[in-house]
């Protein structure tokens, strides 16, 4: 890929590809839906603070060209790459887990170009087209995922994936290091259920095309941007969807097709820990209502007390619950955490059941008529955002 892409392809307000690429007034090249909501919302250039109007933005050809032959370069490699020709990678990973682990990565012959990360998991079933994952991340809180890398001597014991990198990291990071600066200062609910907001818009994407997270936790969602004084600038995607739990992705084997072999415990559903595991939106939600758990926790391990998991399973199984972190102070949040992890599946929320109530608690209503702040301007501007996207597929 030619030098001339760089790293104009990426807004700096949604940190995703551009589709309608504009300059404004301050001389910066933001996303159209993005800048246009941005300057309702504030007045001024989000970089440098200096007042810019709608009126004073223009298009901006070069970049969107750019783009093009970008996404034209993506799908004449079929959204699959070869390690050591199309992209290079780090010799250590800089993080690794169960099942997975992540390399610092470039692309080859285009230093300057969008910054990626190459994700390798282990025990993949199979392999299915790369397009499909490229296509399945075209959403704003969903990692953007460029495509599948070969390695020149693939094995198939694992699968790698390139996917756009995140200035900050993990939720999990983000918590642990925020705890080490502020240890007195818990994180505020509003940040939190923006970040959740978003969490679980990306979750009812992925339930609309029959996918199953199976992994949901605070290691899982990548931190964009975070803005404690605006939470509703803060920006957060999941990562490692789809590809452990997928009727599209991985042929079937027995009752359900994995790509990690090891089921997250701490966090599972208690009918996924039975002997017949049953895997659905609602075994995510109760994974949804533990990620919930380890935010106000400041990534504190899921029982940490108990070092036994068979013990863990047991317990979840007869329906006990995780205990109340202290930074939960409010007793509304914590009774949805509860429901969320409910022991019957029928009665916890479904995602937008439970987006509905999280806007709730971001935007409450000050009188019988339905009134909306600027900060529950971040959930229309989402689907706008969506919408414009895939119109201009």
């Amino acid at each position: 890929m030619a030098d001339k892409y760089g790293s104009c392809l990426v807004c700096p307000i949604t940190f995703s590809l551009f589709v309608d690429p504009v300059i404004a007034e301050d001389g910066h090249t933001y996303e159209r839906s993005a800048i246009t909501d941005w300057i309702q919302r504030n007045s001024t250039s989000p970089l440098t603070r200096e007042p810019i109007t709608i009126e004073g933005l223009r298009p901006n050809l070069t970049v969107r060209s750019f783009v093009s032959e970008f996404q034209k370069d993506l799908s004449k490699h079929h959204y699959k790459f070869k390690l050591g020709v199309d992209i290079e990678r780090s010799d250590n990973p800089f993080f690794q887990a169960t099942g997975k682990c992540l390399f610092d990565a470039q692309w080859t012959g285009n230093p300057n170009g969008p910054p990626i990360v190459l994700l390798k998991l282990y025990g993949a079933r199979a392999e299915k087209e790369a397009s499909f994952y490229e296509h399945l991340t075209r959403h704003p809180h969903i990692v953007y995922t460029y495509g599948l890398v070969e390695h020149p001597h693939q094995q198939s014991s694992f699968v790698m994936l390139l996917q756009e990198k995140a200035p900050i990291g993990s939720l999990f990071n983000f918590l642990e290091h925020r705890l080490e600066k502020q240890p007195n200062k818990p994180i505020s609910d509003i940040l939190l259920n923006h970040m959740f907001v978003q969490i679980t818009n990306a979750m009812i994407f992925l339930s609309d095309k029959g996918i199953i997270h199976g992994d949901l936790a605070c290691r899982n969602v990548l931190v964009f941007r975070i803005d404690e004084e605006q939470p509703n600038r803060t920006l957060v995607k999941l990562t490692d969807f789809g590809i452990s739990r997928g009727n599209t992705i991985y042929s079937k084997i027995e009752a359900v097709t994995t790509a990690i072999d090891t089921v997250p415990i701490r966090s599972a559903a208690p009918e996924i820990l039975q002997i017949d595991a049953i895997y659905s939106e609602k075994s995510d939600m109760y994974g949804m209502g533990v990620l919930m758990w380890e935010a106000y926790s400041n990534g504190k391990l899921p029982w940490e007390e108990i070092v036994k998991e068979s013990l863990i399973r047991e317990k979840v199984i007869n329906g006990e619950y995780l205990s109340r972190p202290n930074n939960c102070k409010s007793d509304r949040q914590w009774e949805l955490i509860l429901k969320c992890m409910s022991l019957k599946p029928d009665d916890r929320p479904t995602f937008r059941e439970l987006e509905v109530k999280l806007t709730e608690f971001i935007t409450p209503l000050t009188s019988s008529n339905t009134s909306v702040s600027n900060c529950s301007l971040i959930d229309i501007i989402k689907i706008k955002y969506i919408l414009d996207f895939m119109s201009n597929r």
